[in-house]
C-alpha cells in the first residue's frame, strides 16, 4: 500500500484529489500516459520514496499511532446505532406506522439489502474521486442526518434510507483502518494489520450487542422517542470521535481515479487488438519507466505481469501505430492497468462461493429462529425468546477473537511456517467447514427435537403456544459454532479483499463481501421459496412439527460440503498478487 508516512496526515481537499491539466508532465512510458510534476510530488510524499530517507517515520514511531483506535471506537459505535434501529424495527413498523406482519417483513429486508449494497458506490466514490478520509467523513454525516430524522419519526422511510446509504462506509473505514499499519515493508505492521481486521470485526459484533439488547431494552422500557434518540446521539458521537483523531491518521491513498473507466479502457484495447500476437517475453509489453515502483495510476504500485487471461495482455501490446501516434489509453494500457483486471477477475470466484457461506449463515436469524420457537423457553420463571439466542453467537465471536489472535495463530505458525498461521484463502477455508458442522448440529438437533415430539408431543405453554419438552438451551451449540465460522470466514473475507485488490481499487474490492452477504440473503429466501414449492410445504409448512426441517438443513450441508469443493478448486486455481518491486 502506499501511504503517508508522516506523523500528521497531509490531508488533501476533495478538490486536490485531481491534477492540474495545465502542470509540467513527466514522460512515463511514452504517449500522453504521464505524471504531473505534482503527482510525482505527492505520490513520493505518500510513500516516502523521493531519494530522502529522512522522509520515512522510523519503526518505532509508526507503531506508536493510535489512529487505528479512533476507527475501531468509530466502528462500534455505529453498529451500536445501526442495530438500536435495526433490531426492533419490525415491531416499530407493526406498532408505530401500522405495517401489517409481511409488510413490515419485506421492508426491513428490503432495507437491509440496500444497506448491504451501497458499500460498492462508497467504495467506488473513495477509489474513484474523494479518497477514504473524505469519504467517511460524508457518509457520516449522512448517517447522521438519517438517524435525526428516524429519531423525529418525520418521513421515516427517507431517514431509514439515509441510514442505509451512511452505512456504506463500513469497507472504507476498515481499509482506511489498514492502511495505518506499514505492512509493505515491516513485518511486525504486516502482523498488526492482520489482527487489526480481527479486532475490527469484534467492535462490529460489540456494538451489535448493545445496540441489540441495551438499546432493544430502551425501547421497551422507555419508549420509541427515547431508543431511536440514543442512536442518533451515537452517531453524532462517532463523527466527533472520527475527526477528532484527524491529527492521529498516518497514512493516506489518494484517489486513482475511476477504476471502471480502466477495466473498460482494457477490454476495448484488448478487442481492437484482437489480431495482435503477444511477445512471449512479458517485458516488452507496455509500462510506466521508473525505479519508485509506483504505476501511472495515482497512489498505485505497478503490478507484476501474470499468466492467466493472456488475451486482456494484448491491451499492453505497443504496435507500429501506437508509436506513430499519440498514445490513447483506450488503444494502449499498461501492464498494470492489465493486471488490475486480471486481479478483479481472480476475486470474483472466491467471491461467489461466499454468496453460498452467507446463505447457510442467514439461517441463525430464520430457520433457527422457527426452531426455537417450538422449544421449551422456560428458564425458572423466565421466558427466553428465541432471538435472544443469538446472544451466543456474539459471545462466540467475543471469544474466538482474541483466541485466534493470541493462541490459534501463533499454533498455526508453527505448524505451517506461515507467518499468518494460515493462507488468507485457508483461513476462509476453514471457516467454510466451520459452518457445514453447524448445519449438521441444526440437523441433528431437529432429528432429536422430532422425535421428542414423537414420543411426548407438545405442552401449551402460558401464551397458548405448543411447546416441545425439550429446552431451547440444546440450540447453544449450533449458534456457538456458527460464531466461530464468523470469525474465520468473514474476517478472513475482510483482510483478503483488502490485500489482494489492487491498491487504487481496494475499497471496491472490500465492498464484495457486503454485497456477498446481500446476495445470501437473497438467495437464502430463494432456496426457501424453491424448497416450499418443490415440497409441497411438506418440509417447512406452518407448524415444523409436521415437516421436516431437518431435511432443509442437510440440504443446506450439503450445499456447503459443495460449496466447499468448488472453493477448493478456485483457490488452487488463484495466483496471489505481487508487485512490480
Amino acid at each position: 500500500m502506499v501511504e503517508n508516512h508522516h506523523s500528521k496526515l497531509d490531508m488533501p481537499s476533495p478538490s486536490q484529489t485531481a491534477a492540474s491539466e495545465n502542470a509540467t508532465t513527466v514522460p512515463c512510458g511514452g504517449g500522453d500516459q504521464r505524471r504531473t510534476e505534482e503527482e510525482v510530488s505527492r505520490l513520493g510524499a505518500c510513500t516516502g520514496l523521493q531519494g530522502d530517507p529522512d522522509r520515512r517515520t522510523s519503526t518505532r514511531d509508526r507503531r506508536s499511532s493510535w489512529g487505528y483506535v479512533f476507527i475501531l471506537v468509530n466502528n462500534c459505535l455505529q453498529y451500536s446505532a445501526y442495530y438500536g434501529v435495526s433490531t426492533n424495527l419490525v415491531n416499530f413498523l407493526k406498532v408505530q406506522l401500522h405495517s401489517g406482519s409481511k409488510a413490515a417483513a419485506n421492508s426491513v429486508t428490503n432495507w437491509q439489502g440496500t444497506a448491504s449494497i451501497t458499500p460498492l458506490a462508497a467504495g467506488f466514490l473513495a477509489d474513484s474521486f474523494l479518497g477514504r478520509y473524505w469519504t467517511i467523513t460524508l457518509f457520516l454525516f449522512i448517517s447522521v442526518a438519517g438517524y435525526g430524522v428516524v429519531a423525529a419519526s418525520a418521513v421515516f422511510y427517507a431517514g431509514l434510507y439515509l441510514v442505509a446509504l451512511g452505512g456504506a462506509l463500513q469497507p472504507v473505514l476498515s481499509s482506511f483502518g489498514a492502511d495505518q499499519f506499514d505492512a509493505e515493508s515491516d513485518e511486525e505492521e504486516r502482523r498488526r494489520q492482520s489482527s487489526f481486521f480481527n479486532w475490527f470485526y469484534l467492535s462490529i459484533v460489540v456494538g451489535s450487542l448493545v445496540g441489540g439488547t441495551v438499546l432493544v431494552w430502551v425501547q421497551s422500557a422507555h419508549g420509541w422517542r427515547l431508543g431511536y434518540g440514543i442512536p442518533a446521539l451515537l452517531s453524532v458521537l462517532a463523527v466527533a470521535l472520527f475527526l477528532a483523531g484527524t491529527g492521529a491518521y498516518r497514512r493516506h491513498q489518494p484517489p486513482g481515479g475511476s477504476p471502471l473507466t480502466r477495466i473498460a479502457q482494457v477490454v476495448v484495447a484488448a478487442a481492437r487488438k484482437c489480431d495482435v500476437e503477444i511477445p512471449t517475453d512479458a517485458t516488452l509489453l507496455h509500462e510506466c519507466d521508473g525505479d519508485d515502483g509506483m504505476s501511472v495510476i495515482q497512489g498505485s504500485r505497478r503490478l507484476a505481469h501474470t499468466d492467466e487471461f493472456r488475451f486482456l495482455d494484448k491491451a499492453a501490446v505497443e504496435t507500429a501505430g501506437d508509436k506513430a501516434r499519440p498514445a490513447s489509453p483506450w488503444r494502449l494500457c499498461t501492464v498494470t492497468q492489465v493486471e488490475e483486471l486480471k486481479c478483479v477477475l481472480r476475486l470474483l470466484p472466491v467471491w461467489a462461493c461466499g454468496i453460498i457461506f452467507a446463505a447457510a449463515y442467514t439461517q441463525m436469524t430464520t430457520t433457527f429462529i422457527l426452531q426455537g420457537d417450538t422449544l421449551d423457553p422456560r428458564v425458572g420463571s423466565f421466558r427466553v425468546p428465541p432471538a435472544v439466542l443469538t446472544v451466543f453467537d456474539t459471545l462466540s465471536v467475543m471469544l474466538w477473537v482474541p483466541l485466534y489472535d493470541r493462541a490459534v495463530v501463533p499454533l498455526a505458525r508453527r505448524l505451517t511456517g506461515h507467518r499468518r498461521g494460515f493462507t488468507q484463502l485457508g483461513r476462509m477455508g476453514v471457516g467454510f467447514v466451520i459452518l457445514t458442522v453447524a448445519m449438521l448440529a441444526a440437523g441433528t438437533l431437529e432429528v432429536a427435537r422430532r422425535r421428542v415430539v414423537a414420543r411426548h408431543g407438545t405442552y401449551t405453554g402460558e401464551d397458548g403456544a405448543g411447546y416441545v419438552p425439550m429446552s431451547i438451551f440444546w440450540q447453544v451449540p449450533q449458534y456457538v459454532v456458527v460464531g466461530a465460522a464468523e470469525v474465520f470466514t468473514f474476517i478472513g473475507q475482510m483482510e483478503f479483499f483488502y490485500d489482494q485488490a489492487p491498491d487504487a481499487m481496494r475499497n471496491v474490492c472490500s465492498g464484495l463481501s457486503s454485497a456477498a452477504f446481500a446476495l445470501g440473503n437473497y438467495a437464502s429466501s430463494a432456496l426457501v421459496a424453491v424448497v416450499v414449492r418443490a415440497t409441497w410445504c411438506s418440509w417447512i409448512p406452518d407448524d415444523i412439527n409436521d415437516g421436516h426441517l431437518d431435511y432443509f438443513f442437510w440440504l443446506l450441508a450439503m450445499l456447503c460440503i459443495g460449496n466447499f469443493g468448488a472453493y477448493l478448486l478456485v483457490a488452487r486455481w488463484y495466483t496471489y498478487k505481487k508487485t512490480a518491486d
